[in-house]
């Protein structure tokens, strides 16, 4: 298979061709505006309070609800929010709305939900 064509990089005036959106100072730049703007874990709930009820919740439910839906049995280590919280503390503290996945089951779910925003 043939290489990517490179193209120039998004940033405004930066001469730099690459293969991605961004050449791999102007990547790294952004990703860290993103960490900052995004805030720490325990900013955004998943502090101890989060760690203490998924590690009760995941002892009541420990099995990955989505493979176990395609007759797998797999441990779940990831409590998901089934609809994203997007910061609703009311709803990142209902319970209704947690499922125990495994995390390559998060993975994918997570996936799919990034590439679903983008094409709205």
């Amino acid at each position: 298979m043939p290489p990517k064509a490179r193209k120039p990089c998004n940033s405004p005036y930066c001469p730099e061709l690459t293969t991605e959106r961004y050449c791999d100072k102007h990547a790294k730049e952004k990703q860290q505006l993103q960490d900052r703007q995004r805030g720490t874990a325990a900013s955004r709930g998943y502090g101890y309070k989060w760690r203490q009820s998924r590690l009760q919740y995941l002892q009541q439910h420990p099995l990955c609800v989505h493979c176990r839906e395609k007759g797998k049995l797999e441990s779940a280590t990831v409590v998901d929010h089934i609809v994203p919280h997007k910061g609703d503390m009311v709803l990142f503290w209902d319970q209704r709305n947690w499922q125990p996945l495994c995390a390559t089951c998060h993975s994918v779910k997570t996936v799919r939900e990034v590439a679903f925003r983008k094409r709205k």
